[in-house]
């Protein structure tokens, strides 16, 4: 019950942030203005909160979320095209009740894992800038705390850099850090293993870099892990 009140309490301290004025000056820009096909919506508009299982054993790490997708629905990834696919491969692997996620009360639930990112406001031309991702180091520092993290997914290679940033700061990386490739796998000293992914952005998915068996590939080295 502890964790379950610690991740809650965490959430509430994400949502409550402003410490980064541009970031959440565009969040607020882009609920207002919203686009024609959301126009009957009422944008979230602020920063996102982690997404999943207050238990969970797996995190899974994104860039920030979408101006018209988190940023609209509140939730990570959900009601855009990068949620459609990351979605449907969580349930295929057992980690999503279903593969659909439209909105905060679509029903979707997590298992065992837990989606959060390196900035929580959507950012100006999906880019935050350095120091808004050090703002929001503390909130994933949080998150391992409260959860009993085994795998790490970093969703590409921005969040690949940022775990690692992370990871070396805390001592839980020394020597050469591991190039960021799809499917990459190293432990950490913490005995975290660390999974890199291409993202499914539109940018990947629209020419083929990454595909469903390559997506689904990960989830199965993600599962592999954790069952030890």
């Amino acid at each position: 019950m502890a964790a379950n009140k610690d991740y809650q309490s965490l959430n509430e301290k994400i949502i409550k942030c402003k410490k980064c004025p541009r970031l959440i000056k565009h969040c607020q820009k882009v609920a207002k203005e919203k686009r024609k096909a959301f126009l009957d919506w009422t944008y979230w508009g602020r920063p996102v909160p982690n997404f999943g299982d207050s238990g969970a054993e797996f995190l899974i790490v994104g860039l920030a979320p979408a101006a018209h997708g988190a940023n609209r629905t509140g939730r990570m990834f959900t009601g855009d095209r990068s949620g459609d696919w990351l979605y449907r491969a969580l349930y295929k692997a057992g980690f999503a009740t279903q593969a659909d996620a439209t909105s905060m009360d679509d029903g979707l639930e997590l298992k065992n894992c837990v989606i959060s990112a390196v900035a929580h406001c959507a950012p100006p031309l999906n880019k935050p800038l350095k120091e808004e991702v050090l703002s929001c180091e503390k909130y994933l520092e949080k998150t391992f705390e409260v959860l009993p993290v085994k795998v790490v997914m970093a969703l590409g290679g921005i969040a690949w850099k940022a775990t690692l940033d992370f990871a070396i700061k805390y001592d839980w990386w020394e020597g050469t850090r591991p190039k960021f490739s799809h499917g990459s796998c190293v432990k950490m000293k913490n005995g975290v293993w660390l999974v890199g992914s291409y993202h499914p952005s539109q940018q990947n998915t629209f020419t083929k870099r990454l595909t469903e068996p390559m997506f689904d590939k990960v989830f199965k080295i993600v599962n592999k892990k954790i069952q030890g």
